[in-house]
């Protein structure tokens, strides 16, 4: 196995007195604590209230028909609740197959936001900034970020109020951006466990030994790259052709520019000369191609198989082609391949220590530049911003060669 080591406080002033009474008067406590003001507003009412808005969904469908922006208030936190203000949340492809009720895992309906109908948040990642804790609150502190300890608890709102048992603290926030740690819960992590979990590395041959991957510019293939380069296991990236020879040839200079040492296109990999480039990389095959990572299924998939070296592993975690993964019975029979499958969801609930630490190691290793960022389609959400112009964005989350993965930026402040 791999062993390698790896943010008001409100200027209220004589405005304390008159919450405090307002507070009283509502049979409510004040807010435990306050939040610095962001464009010249006060992070809550003067009943103790935070408003928030949610993108919810009362029925499974596409994202265009079923989402809806809510507004809601939410009450000082108390005991060991939190309240948080959003920074960063991406899309993710899983994110709208859960709208659209085809994903394995779904939040539950419910009624606590006072929607007309029991809805869910959608999202499932994203960074948040502590903006008040309640008094038995012990490891948070206002000005903290946190990320989602697991997944369906709806990160796309602009505030929620969670147990603080809920809840990632990002112990260093130095040197990060909100875009560093709202994008790390998932694909880096989910590439960093399948290459740790699945092949028992020779650390003796570093820098022999091979991984092969489809869905090489995706966010999970990026993160592979890099740490494939950091702990010295060469690279084979397959990407799909773009639409002109200047285009793709850009992309993988992309890519070898993060570490990647072979990148083909997929065209490329099923023809025939890819079996001797194979061969002309690997040194006749001395170096062994250990790991396959698919997210495509189909053709693909089966021509990364037959480059893989006996007793070697593929692990599936996507399906992008909607197409089964097709063996050849001898690379059962001859080569013992394992065939294996990953998904990070169910990974990190039944592991959040583990979660936890990796998520760490990967952020040490983005603070310290080894770890670049994503291409990213920035969506600003202020708090003006409609519910159907954030809903379109949702929707073109599975669309084909985006200039990069859709991440929803709040930038409006507290009302």
């Amino acid at each position: 196995m791999l062993s390698r080591s790896f943010f008001r406080a409100a200027t209220q002033g004589t405005r304390q007195s008159g919450l405090s009474r307002a507070a009283s008067l509502a049979g409510r406590a004040p807010c435990a604590s306050s939040t610095l003001p962001v464009q010249g507003r006060r992070s809550i009412s003067v009943y103790g209230y935070t408003q928030s808005k949610a993108l919810v969904y009362s029925k499974y469908g596409e994202p265009k028909d079923v989402l809806s922006l809510h507004k809601h208030s939410i009450s000082a936190p108390h005991g060991t609740q939190v309240n948080l203000r959003l920074l960063t949340a991406p899309m993710n492809p899983a994110d709208v197959n859960q709208i659209q009720g085809v994903y394995p895992s779904k939040p539950p309906f419910v009624s606590t936001l006072g929607t007309s109908e029991p809805a869910a948040v959608g999202g499932n990642e994203g960074a948040f900034e502590v903006i008040s804790t309640g008094a038995g609150v012990k490891n948070l502190s206002q000005g903290d970020w946190v990320v989602m300890k697991k997944t369906g608890q709806g990160t796309w709102r602009t505030h929620a109020q969670m147990d603080e048992s809920q809840l990632i603290r990002i112990e260093n926030k130095d040197g990060l951006t909100p875009l560093q740690v709202g994008t790390v819960s998932v694909n880096p992590v989910t590439a960093y466990r399948m290459i740790r979990d699945f092949c028992e590395w020779d650390w003796m041959r570093a820098g022999e030994e091979w991984l092969i991957q489809n869905g090489a510019n995706s966010g999970v293939g990026r993160a592979a790259i890099q740490l494939g380069r950091e702990w010295g296991i060469k690279t084979i990236n397959v990407v799909r052709q773009r639409k002109t020879p200047e285009e793709t040839e850009a992309l993988k200079q992309e890519l070898k520019d993060l570490g990647a040492t072979v990148v083909v296109t997929e065209e490329e990999m099923l023809t025939g000369p890819f079996r001797d480039m194979i061969k002309e990389a690997t040194r006749g095959g001395r170096e062994p191609i250990r790991l396959a990572l698919n997210c495509v299924g189909g053709k693909n998939a089966t021509a990364l198989a037959k480059t893989l070296a006996p007793d070697s592993h593929m692990v599936t975690y996507g399906a992008m082609s909607k197409q089964p993964v097709a063996l050849p019975s001898g690379l059962l029979i001859f080569k013992n391949l394992v065939f294996d499958g990953f998904w990070v969801s169910r990974w990190g609930d039944k592991n959040p220590m583990l979660k936890e630490n990796t998520i760490k190691d990967v952020l040490q290793l983005t603070r310290a530049g080894k770890f670049k960022d994503i291409p990213v389609d920035d969506v600003k959400w202020t708090w003006q911003t409609e519910g159907p112009e954030l809903a379109e964005s949702v929707q073109g989350t599975l669309g084909g060669y985006r200039s990069g993965k859709g991440v929803l930026t709040y930038t409006g402040g507290d009302e």
